[in-house]
């Protein structure tokens, strides 16, 4: 490099925008700047500057949200081959960008779209996960949270980031105020990202449970999920031709006991809908079992049950009014069940 030759690294036309704009200090030794011409780049008043240690940003003035991100996973990942930039390459298009980093708790979820969450610029820190024998430091506005396992990444924008239940845990733990946590989880399940039930286990791994404003946040989401789920309950009967059931009813025997309340049922096909919306607690088998035992009686007693999640409900709304239909069908070839009293729950 002469000095005529601009101190700049060598052509990086396979990378991005944001690449191009965020290196570590290995990369742009491989594209041949060397260290002294790395120090007069990033003085006071140079071009570049050095956004977190060992990773350069190669413009002045601050980071964009994603120049952040971009830096905070070069200097969480684990370099794969001495002084070789991690991005693609034009022969490897699919090679990783980053080893053993993750974006997780806010920034995640900004991402993944949530509103109730601050644009990325203004994040006054961004998680990523990293494997719990790293020896890593947090540094800068990167916060390294070590996990005994990371979750398998989704690539948002290019970027490898936590799936939304377990974002969510990382981003409740640190958060204090119980609005902020009821917009979160709300959000979670009101905008489609995710079902209660993969909140609320993450949240039990993360051992959040214990925390007041924790709990009656996901009472509230618990609330929220069983209300959507009905809600596509009643458009799965309307939008798939089902005849119309008698809703939210209680069945008892004749002087005999209750046998429990159902979201649907069809009297003259003795057909049952229940809606699994339980969330996943510590008490989750003995509840489990509860649900177990109510089926196991109404199909001695003739009733076929049909136990649905909200997941399926989601993901796959001809195929559970086509199990529906099924049963009704199905249940002139079978015997009669017991009269059993329907009332209103």
């Amino acid at each position: 490099m002469t000095h005529n030759t601009p101190l700049s690294p060598r052509p990086l036309r396979h990378l991005s925008d944001a690449h191009r704009r965020v290196l570590t200090t290995a990369q742009l030794r491989a594209h041949g700047v060397t260290p002294a011409e790395l120090s007069e780049q990033c003085r006071a008043d140079g071009p570049w500057r050095e956004l977190l240690p060992n990773v350069i940003l190669l413009h002045p003035g601050p980071p964009t949200g994603e120049e952040r991100l971009h830096g905070a996973l070069l200097y969480a990942a684990r370099a794969t081959e001495p002084a070789v930039p991690a991005q693609p390459t034009a022969d490897s298009p699919h090679r990783p960008l980053y080893t053993e980093a993750v974006l997780t708790g806010l920034a995640a979820l900004t991402l993944h779209g949530f509103s109730s969450t601050p644009p990325l610029p203004s994040l006054d820190h961004v998680d990523v996960l990293v494997p719990r024998l790293r020896r890593l430091r947090s540094a800068g506005y990167v916060r390294v949270l070590r996990t005994p396992s990371l979750p398998a990444p989704q690539a948002v924008s290019g970027l490898p980031v936590a799936p939304v239940p377990r974002a969510l845990a990382d981003a409740v733990a640190e958060l204090t105020d119980a609005e902020a946590v009821r917009r979160l989880l709300t959000e979670a399940v009101r905008g489609g990202h995710c079902e209660p039930a993969a909140v609320v286990r993450e949240l039990t791994l993360a051992k959040l449970l214990n925390r007041p404003h924790v709990v009656d946040a996901v009472d509230a989401l618990v609330a929220e999920g069983r209300s959507i789920a009905e809600d596509r309950l009643y458009r799965m009967v309307r939008e798939y031709g089902l005849p119309d059931p008698v809703w939210n009813v209680d069945l008892r025997l004749p002087g005999g006991p209750h046998l429990g309340g159902l979201d649907a049922y069809w009297p003259d096909q003795a057909v049952a809908v229940e809606l699994d919306t339980r969330a996943p607690r510590q008490d989750d088998d003995a509840l489990w079992s509860e649900y177990a035992r109510k089926r196991e009686h109404l199909e001695r007693l003739g009733i076929t049950v049909v136990h649905l999640t909200p997941r399926k409900l989601r993901d796959s709304l001809e195929q559970q009014a086509t199990v529906v239909r099924t049963a009704l069908m199905a249940s002139g070839d079978r015997d009669p069940a017991a009269y059993v009293l329907v009332l209103p729950r």
